[in-house]
Parts: C-alpha cells; sequence; structure tokens
C-alpha cells in the first residue's frame, strides 16, 4: 500500500468516524481506533495517540458553541477536570505498560458499555436544592430552555461525581476516548446535574482531558503526524456533515443502528485482542 493510498483510506475512514460519532452522540474515537488498528494494522498506541488528537480538535470546535449558549457549567468542568486530568496521566501511563491485547479487550468491552448507554432513556431532572459542599464550591447554576426560559439546578453527591471523573479519565488515557459516557453518569446520574448540562459539560471536558493523556503520548513517541493529521482533517468535517444530517433524521433510529455497529466492531476489538492479533 503506497503513502498515498494509506493517507485517503484514513481521511476517508475518518470522515466516517466523525459522521457516526456525531450522529451517535458516542465521538469519532471508538470507530477510529479499530479502523487504524483492525483495518490498517497501525499499532495501536499510534492508534490511540491520533484518537486523542482528534478528540481535541473536536472537543475545542463544539465545546465553544455550547459556552456561547450558556448552557455549559464552566466551574465544574473545571473543577472536575482536576479528577479527570489526573486519571488520564494515570491512564496514559498505564497503557505504555500494558500489554496491547488487554487494551484492545478493555477498549471493546467499553465501547459495548457506550453503545448500551446511547440507547438508555434519558429524563431530565432538576435539583433545586445543592449539598453542603456543593453550595460550598458553587456548582449549581443556570442553562436556557428551548423556549428561552432560564431554568436553576443544583448539584449532589461531590466526592462521588469527582471519584466518576478519576475512572472517566483514567478509561481516557489508556484506550484514548472522550469517555463523554463515562462523565455523563458522573453528573448526570451521580451529581443529579441536568442532561443538556451534564452532555455540554462533558464536550467541554474532553478537549482538556485528552490533551493531559496526550503529552504523555508525546513524550513516547506514539502522536504521529503523518497519521494524526488525516485523522484530525477527517473527523472534523465527518462531525460537521454529521450534525447537518441530525437535524432532518430521528436521532433515535439513528442511535439504535449505531449503537448496534459499535456493538459488532466490539466484538471484533475483543475476539483480536483474545487471540493476541492487535
Amino acid at each position: 500500500m503506497t503513502i498515498l493510498t494509506f493517507t485517503l483510506i484514513m481521511i476517508l475512514g475518518a470522515f466516517l468516524a466523525g459522521f457516526i460519532g456525531s450522529l451517535s452522540g458516542l465521538g469519532g474515537g471508538i470507530i477510529i481506533i479499530p479502523l487504524l488498528t483492525i483495518i490498517l494494522g497501525v499499532d495501536i498506541h499510534y492508534a490511540i495517540g491520533a484518537a486523542l488528537v482528534s478528540v481535541i480538535a473536536t472537543s475545542s470546535g463544539s465545546a465553544a458553541a455550547y459556552v456561547k449558549e450558556g448552557i455549559t457549567n464552566m466551574r465544574m468542568g473545571i473543577f472536575l477536570e482536576i479528577a479527570t486530568t489526573i486519571g488520564a496521566v494515570c491512564g496514559a501511563l498505564l497503557s505504555t505498560i500494558a500489554p496491547t491485547s488487554f487494551i484492545a479487550v478493555l477498549f471493546g468491552l467499553t465501547l459495548i458499555f457506550s453503545a448500551i448507554n446511547s440507547l438508555r432513556k434519558k429524563e431530565e431532572h432538576i435539583v433545586l436544592e445543592s449539598s453542603p459542599l456543593a453550595k460550598k464550591l458553587k456548582l449549581d447554576g443556570t442553562y436556557p430552555s428551548h423556549d428561552g426560559e432560564v431554568i436553576k439546578y443544583g448539584t449532589k453527591n461531590v466526592i462521588g461525581g469527582f471519584s466518576m471523573m478519576g475512572v472517566a479519565g483514567m478509561m481516557s488515557g489508556l484506550l484514548g476516548i472522550g469517555s463523554g459516557a463515562f462523565k455523563v453518569i458522573a453528573m448526570d446520574n451521580i451529581m443529579r446535574v441536568p442532561f443538556k448540562v451534564s452532555t455540554t459539560t462533558s464536550n467541554f471536558m474532553m478537549g482538556v482531558t485528552a490533551m493531559a493523556s496526550s503529552v504523555i503520548y508525546i513524550q513516547k513517541g506514539y502522536i504521529e503526524p503523518g497519521i494524526c493529521m488525516p485523522v484530525v482533517i477527517g473527523v472534523l468535517f465527518g462531525a460537521m456533515a454529521g450534525a447537518k444530517i441530525l437535524v432532518r433524521t430521528n436521532p433515535k433510529k439513528l442511535r439504535i443502528f449505531f449503537a448496534c455497529l459499535i456493538f459488532v466492531l466490539a466484538i471484533n476489538m475483543i475476539y483480536n485482542g483474545l487471540n493476541g492479533k492487535i
């Protein structure tokens, strides 16, 4: 395979990854890593490095819009980033010594978890009274509803959410994904933050988390420009195309279809990991 052919395949694959990630809400990294490792035979460490760079690019672009709209809780995001950054660095260090087969199996299991989480029914819940620690840290906030009304909300169980964020960061650094599913669980299920706020704040945090772990990958030489640049270009254009399509389609049906696709990729990753093919 020539370099030009390899690059074109990466751009096209990354475009599809960004497109699918945007429509499913699961991010492009979960498609990029199987694409690079299984189809193109790239070492999983270099694939994770490329996925992290793509997460930084896509998160930076979309997070700005959510912050401008006033939905993202920046104070909460910055506070929880302490846990995710520490976890991301630990995960990145662990990935450099962990067997590639172990990473592949863990990645596959994480894909299954993310696919199932994307299908669960998401109900909006508003907690009006914050816990004492949340009040002290001023983690409550407001966000605009679809009709322009300003909705106030509080938060609970700060310590539990902070701990879960550490796990999310570790999974991000270890597997090269945004770990949005874990971040949303920490804010939505544990801290009782409204789903709209938790998803946008999670998006805001993803780029910072990926940046922290990518430093370790750069030091280890796993950030290869020849792989990262085509991936970033493809993912960005794919995510923009997916966002336009999402407005005109039924998101529930799309999530079901892409959850099934991701489940197949997960089984493939687990199979190849157990058989030592990755």
